[in-house]
């Protein structure tokens, strides 16, 4: 176990600019390294702990291997399979996993239930996904931006869609790293105001219309209109959503060097177009890929801390 202090990463703004900075920086290091089949074991012997409630592709897959790629071990837990599907206190639970493994993710349901495990943990956890939040996703899409188009500062991202996790990342994202959030989501579905702090809602504008929002961003962004939890509503988001389709046209209204994101998984012909997804704009298998990358620097800075480079 680590004698370093327990840090966290459940929000993104849990971390200071410098660190996420230094996350980066670090992630651009150990992807060139990968590609180069460099071998990097800065976690030899140490393991993660993988806890999930919630369906995954890229969370389970980019954690999993990026803990192998460090040279420590990955374990998985689901759990419909385990006691705190059947009922145990999440405090007990995190008390128990905790005095077994080095770092834990968790992919859950309500933050609340992260953070009442990290309350009890005696190791790091990084929320892998929650209803409010989706910080490393976050991370690997600004690492993806400055791989292509460099810093993010002072550049604007148009957000077309549902008010998510993944939204209100973004803002908190904006304020920490001093860029600009559009956001353009339908009626009945926007962002809860008091979740936005002062210093976040100078980064902020709100647009009725989706193609207001994206003339002249640098990156224009959406997610699934039916996050996982809100299937029941699915024909009510379909008809509200209906004019939110991020298509070639708002593409065209953003700036000329502007780049698509989607976190995946997509469903063409619902919030984005093939024509956008699969065209010369997109990113979006960089980014997926970018998972992996700057998840592996958050796993190496929160258990052995920061490495000279």
């Amino acid at each position: 176990m680590s004698t370093l202090p327990i840090k966290h990463f459940l929000k993104f703004d849990d971390f200071s600019r410098e660190e996420i900075e230094y996350l980066l920086k670090r992630a651009d290091f150990i992807k060139k390294r990968f590609k180069n089949y460099e071998t990097w074991h800065p976690l030899q012997d140490r393991s993660l702990v993988m806890i999930f409630e919630k369906a995954s592709t890229r969370t389970r897959l980019s954690f999993e291997a990026g803990m192998l790629q460090l040279g420590g071990a990955a374990i998985y837990m689901n759990t419909r399979d385990s006691q705190l599907g059947r009922g145990e206190p999440v405090d007990d639970a995190a008390k128990v996993i905790s005095r077994m493994c080095d770092i834990i993710m968790m992919r859950t349901f309500e933050q609340d239930i992260i953070e009442r495990f990290a309350a009890a943990s005696r190791v790091p956890v990084i929320n892998g996904l929650t209803n409010e939040y989706h910080p490393c996703q976050i991370l690997a899409d600004i690492f993806t931006y400055m791989e292509h188009r460099g810093s993010i500062q002072g550049k604007t991202v148009a957000w077309v869609g549902d008010a998510n996790n993944m939204s209100y990342t973004w803002v908190q994202a904006a304020r920490l790293l001093d860029f600009q959030v559009h956001i353009s989501t339908p009626p009945g579905y926007a962002l809860d105001d008091a979740r936005i702090s002062d210093a976040e809602r100078k980064h902020l504008r709100y647009f009725e219309d989706p193609r207001e929002a994206c003339a002249g961003a640098d990156l224009v962004t959406t997610d699934v209109w039916t996050s996982m939890g809100y299937e029941a509503e699915n024909e009510a988001r379909a008809a509200a959503f209906a004019n939110f389709c991020v298509d070639e046209q708002m593409m065209a209204l953003a700036s000329p060097d502007a780049v698509f994101m989607h976190c995946l998984p997509a469903h063409r012909g619902e919030e984005v177009t093939a024509g956008v997804i699969d065209g010369p704009q997109s990113v979006v298998w960089d980014e997926a890929e970018n998972r992996l990358h700057v998840q592996k620097a958050l796993l190496e800075y929160l258990v052995i801390g920061r490495v000279p480079t």
